[in-house]
């Protein structure tokens, strides 16, 4: 302790407050000093004679409690204008604090084990800043004393005599401890009888601050009275409300007791009526196949319903529950048709091609034929639309002999489309998944969860954390529903979710699911799948036959190539329909005998060609270059082209290029910089010559890495002045230093390079693997350049 602090001490000792005759200290006698540390409180304003607790832990705070209390012990109480949370902790200017408070008396001083102060003070008398004095360590003031001045005119009297009369009224009703109704009786001070039941009217800080800034005794008793009224008539309404509700409920009980009554009667006169839906009820709970815990809560709601009236809404929800806990399959199995070589026939027979996912389904029967117990897979099947994604979830059912339900996700953003809602809310249902479950009848169906990565979210949840459970084989077995809140076993079920794109799929998610991809479709697949599916359906869906039409392989490839060109066959299928709509019209129309197509009639039907080979439509030269770009519908050629002028050596990108493409652009003009002399290019062209890179189609966004080798041939085209091979198309991103690093969507990018009359690739070395599953009369007529760094992708791109 300082000596400083020493004086204070015995400075304290020497002053010595006034006691009265039982040696207690008055407060309310203490001469108040002109000027007094401030102490700011926040959300609370204080009125003279209440006592009160209070929490301090800011160190400024706890420092003048310490001062005050080596002192006289008073102090300037001030509310602070703002309360929010947290504000306390903060040290407030003086233009933040009201300008009227009372006078503080700390009475008792504890100190916690944490370092935070609970004080004991009273509120003595009122009092007004005229000025602030001091800001460090802890606001001072210059202050004045409000004077509380009492009178006896007969007025006054009556303003009191109805402040003690509403007061005890609102105390009987409820609305006020009746300890504080005798208080007020008991009290002299009429100030101290408004501030009293002030206090109780649980006004806000800002009304409690204009009670306390009032001087005139009767501007403040008629105040009171006002706030007081408003008060008494909410609890009065309060009060009505709550008796009309017990003679409800007094009603209700009433007439359950005479139904009772009523009952007692019927069956001693023999004239009992049974409850034909509770019986109902109960032979369906004796019949129905449910597990331990699912049956043990339908027999304790269906002794629930036996006492509810079914006039009651609550008769219709218990009653809607009990049926969706009794048509559930529980433990209704469908038995898995286990015969691998009549499952591999069934999967040949629905589609062509294929063989990943076929061999993955074979191999999923094989281990299920001899491990019974086995968990359902989760397969998420990801390709471009109208690869056959969701109809390979129906012949997959059909192959294993299960159940098949199919539950579209795009664009589902309430969490309880798959989870449910909860009973309380008007009109529940159980969540999609239990309700396919349902419409399924058995526990272990075919679950098709169609476009996952369209799943949307909002302030009504996520839907995809739920599938989370759903979708781990581990976690399954128990899963809740919402509206049942019973487990529900779906480790049995088969899940195949189909996706575009993996990207919109959150990672814990897409880290549950065995991702299979499906490429576009080769035109010799195409051709067979037109020959063996697409055909027949769109001559039966046209009323059409063999005898009328007949279409030639010449045909369907002329219509692959020139008048779709997608990685899917749903084009296909519309364009084949097209046809077969021309002939059923030209039979309607008088036409006779066999309507032969050939590539040349096919104008006739469906009008000019749409599409064709672009690499013949481009003006071949120095600065193009073909690249491949993948895109959620299949691969697509990417053409670069580069051109120069006069200028200072920058470099101008366009075609709507995303951030990464025009890193792309930027690594490779960087790269043909630092490697001018190896590439035999004029350093002088740099600082003469502006460059211009151009991908076509400028109203398609475009970005990525891959489109790297591209630019760079492109670029040394131009600058070099040796063109590009016409039938040779590229991918690959590049780096600084000209390695070439593997891309994704190869076997996409190959087919495209197949559509277009490519005959020649350049891929990354590492992407190598990536061919090995292309068909073989696919890679037949292609030429592979397998290269590591961008100068061996130059040796073959460039003519000469």
């Amino acid at each position: 302790m300082s000596g400083h602090e020493n004086d204070q001490e015995k400075q304290a000792e020497t002053q010595e407050p006034k006691t009265n005759p039982a040696g207690k200290v008055n407060p309310t006698e203490l001469p108040v000093p002109e000027e007094l540390p401030v102490l700011p409180v926040h959300g609370f304003v204080f009125f003279p004679g209440m006592g009160f607790p209070l929490q301090i832990s800011h160190p400024t705070s706890k420092q003048l409690v310490d001062d005050a209390i080596l002192q006289d012990r008073l102090v300037a109480v001030l509310t602070h204008k703002k309360a929010e949370e947290g504000e306390e902790h903060q040290a407030p200017e003086s233009e933040h604090l009201y300008r009227v408070g009372v006078v503080g008396y700390l009475h008792k001083l504890i100190k916690s084990e944490e370092g935070a102060y609970q004080v004991l003070m009273s509120a003595v008398k009122k009092l007004r800043v005229r000025e602030f004095t001091q800001q460090q360590p802890y606001l001072k003031a210059r202050v004045e004393i409000i004077p509380m001045t009492e009178a006896s005119d007969q007025e006054t009297e009556a303003l009191v005599m109805n402040l003690r009369n509403q007061f005890k009224k609102m105390s009987e009703l409820g609305g006020a401890p009746a300890e504080l109704a005798m208080t007020v009786a008991s009290l002299d001070n009429p100030f101290y009888i408004a501030y009293l039941i002030t206090s109780q009217l649980n006004l806000s800080m800002e009304e409690e601050q204009e009670v306390l800034e009032i001087e005139e005794l009767k501007l403040l008793l008629r105040r009171t009275g006002r706030d007081l009224n408003k008060k008494l008539e909410t609890v009065e309404m309060s009060h009505e409300i709550q008796k009309s509700m017990k003679a409800d409920m007094d009603k209700k009980q009433k007439e359950f007791f005479l139904r009772e009554q009523l009952k007692a009667i019927r069956k001693e006169l023999g004239e009992e009526d049974d409850n034909l839906d509770l019986t109902e009820l109960k032979a369906r709970l004796e019949k129905a196949e449910l597990t331990e815990e699912a049956r043990k809560t339908a027999e304790k709601e269906v002794d629930r319903l036996a006492r509810i009236s079914p006039s009651s809404p609550e008769y219709t929800v218990s009653r809607t529950y009990l049926d969706w806990l009794l048509d559930l399959p529980w433990t209704k199995t469908t038995p898995d048709n286990l015969d691998i070589d009549r499952a591999q026939q069934t999967l040949d027979q629905d589609h062509y091609g294929l063989k990943e996912i076929k061999k993955r389904i074979i191999e999923f029967l094989a281990v299920r034929k001899l491990k019974k117990d086995m968990h359902g897979p989760i397969l998420c099947f990801v390709g471009p639309p109208g690869v056959g994604k969701t109809s390979l979830g129906q012949s997959i059912a059909r192959s294993m002999g299960r159940n098949f339900v199919r539950i579209s996700l795009g664009g589902v953003r309430d969490e309880a489309e798959i989870r449910g809602h909860r009973r309380t809310y008007i009109g529940a249902l159980p969540g999609r998944i239990i309700q396919s479950l349902k419409k399924a009848g058995s526990a272990n169906p075919l679950f098709m969860l169609d476009e996952i990565d369209k799943l949307g979210m909002d302030f009504r949840g996520d839907p995809s954390s739920a599938l989370l459970e759903v979708l781990d084989p581990e976690q399954n077995f128990s899963f809740s529903d919402h509206y049942l809140e019973i487990p529900f076993d779906l480790s049995k079920v088969m899940f195949i979710t189909t996706a575009n794109v993996l990207d919109s799929i959150p990672g814990p998610l897409r880290d549950r699911m065995e991702v299979i991809e499906l490429a576009g479709y080769t035109d010799e697949e195409k051709l067979m799948i037109a020959k063996r599916h697409l055909l027949p359906k769109q001559m039966e869906a046209n009323a059409i036959t063999g005898d009328d039409v007949a279409f030639s392989d010449e045909a369907i490839r002329a219509i692959i190539r020139s008048y779709t060109r997608e990685a899917g066959v749903r084009n296909l299928e519309r364009r084949i329909g097209g046809v077969c709509r021309g002939v059923a019209r030209e039979i309607v129309g008088g036409k006779a005998g066999l309507f032969q197509i050939e590539p040349e009639t096919l104008d006739r039907y469906l009008g000019p060609a749409q599409f064709f080979s672009e690499t013949k439509a481009r003006t071949w030269g120095p600065g193009l270059a073909t690249g491949l770009a993948w895109t959620p519908v299949g691969g697509e050629l990417l053409f670069i082209e580069a051109a120069k002028m006069k200028g200072k050596g920058g470099l101008m990108l366009t075609g709507k290029l995303g951030d990464v493409m025009k890193e792309s652009a930027n690594a490779a003009l960087t790269f043909i910089r630092s490697h001018a002399a190896d590439l035999k290019i004029d350093d002088e062209i740099f600082a003469e010559h502006d460059l211009h890179v151009h991908v076509p189609e400028g109203a398609i966004p475009k970005d990525g890495p891959s489109a790297g080798v591209a630019m760079t041939v492109a670029l040394t085209s131009l600058l070099t002045g040796k063109t590009v091979r016409q039938d040779l198309a590229m991918t690959g991103e590049i780096t600084l230093r000209g390695d070439v690093l593997p891309v994704g969507g190869i076997k996409e990018k190959v087919l495209a390079a197949v559509r277009a009359g490519i005959t020649t690739l350049i891929l990354p070395s590492i992407n190598e693997k990536d061919t090995v599953e292309l068909p073989d009369n696919v890679k037949a007529g292609l030429t592979f350049h397998y290269v590591h760094d961008i100068k061996e992708a130059l040796a073959v791109a460039l003519e000469g």
